[in-house]
């Protein structure tokens, strides 16, 4: 075989190598991608059962139940239009609670209910930890120097 062919067979391996790896790589992220959702838009029908996606929303208040199993929890997000029953096996974040923020991963079941693999507890942006207690306040009647 003549270079030049030698370095077009090279070429069109390379090629297939880079393409096979890109689809590995497209098909990867779509199975880990997770688009957001809010309640409203679930029930209008734009989520599919078993499709990974992202619920956001408050936590309904009164709708938190743990089960006798002592590591499910069973509560309802809400943006307010509508409502969406939520089933999460663990430990739920500190900041989880009635009337506060939450993001959970996870999928719709056929009975239309979003299993969660993971919770996220949303804050505002004047969050301070436990730890922290009262410093801000000690802290502004502090003495400047």
């Amino acid at each position: 075989m003549k270079a030049k062919h030698q370095r077009l067979i090279l070429a069109a391996v390379a090629l297939c190598g880079v393409g096979g790896a890109g689809v590995l790589a497209a098909s990867a992220l779509r199975d880990e991608a997770a688009y957001f959702r809010t309640p409203a838009e679930i029930q209008a029908g734009k989520a599919e059962v078993g499709e990974a996606m992202r619920l956001g929303g408050m936590v309904a208040a009164g709708s938190i139940r743990h089960q006798p199993d002592g590591v499910t929890i069973r509560f309802v997000a809400t943006d307010g239009k509508a409502s969406i029953p939520v089933e999460y096996k663990g430990i739920v974040p500190d900041l989880f609670a009635e009337n506060a923020g939450m993001v959970a991963d996870g999928r719709m079941r056929a009975d239309g209910t979003f299993v969660a693999d993971r919770i996220l507890a949303k804050h505002d942006e004047r969050y301070m930890p436990p730890q922290m207690g009262d410093m801000p306040k000690a802290m502004k009647a502090a003495p400047k120097a």
